[in-house]
């Protein structure tokens, strides 16, 4: 990992890494996972706020979460787009019926969310709203053996 920053040019690369992307699984506990294909995941370990066709619901994934109707419903889904805030926040806009916009706000402590490859960590939200990006932002390698973030 390097480029620990608010924001980057990279942020472009992640959404062309994550846009057209399919959502193949979705998966609660202690933390969300939004499988794509690829394949490539979207790992939010803190709270995050999901909004859809029927309303705006808030996660908290310390308390552990379960994939609620609207949630689950986005397998199948494509990412439309995928962007960091200003504030160090990701937001992925699901596109088709039951789509929506999943928002990880920045954290002033803990580490909230990051895009994971069978390679390792594309980039990742840090306590404070920092991003840290790899060397390959925006550039999936082929799969190989999984590295430790």
């Amino acid at each position: 990992m390097q480029n620990t920053q608010h924001t980057t040019h990279t942020a472009d690369g992640l959404d062309a890494a994550l846009t057209g992307r399919r959502v193949t699984a979705v998966v609660g506990g202690d933390r969300l996972d939004l499988v794509l294909d690829g394949p490539v995941t979207v790992r939010v370990a803190q709270d995050f706020r999901f909004t859809g066709a029927t309303g705006v619901a808030v996660f908290f994934p310390a308390l552990t979460v379960r994939p609620t109707r609207p949630l689950l419903g986005l397998v199948g889904r494509t990412v439309g787009s995928a962007r960091v805030t200003p504030a160090g926040g990701l937001e992925l806009v699901l596109t088709g019926e039951g789509g929506g916009t999943l928002s990880v706000p920045p954290h002033a402590l803990l580490a909230p969310w990051r895009v994971v490859t069978p390679d390792g960590t594309l980039c990742a939200g840090l306590p404070g709203g920092e991003v840290a990006w790899s060397e390959e932002a925006g550039a999936l390698r082929p799969p190989g053996p999984p590295r430790s973030w």
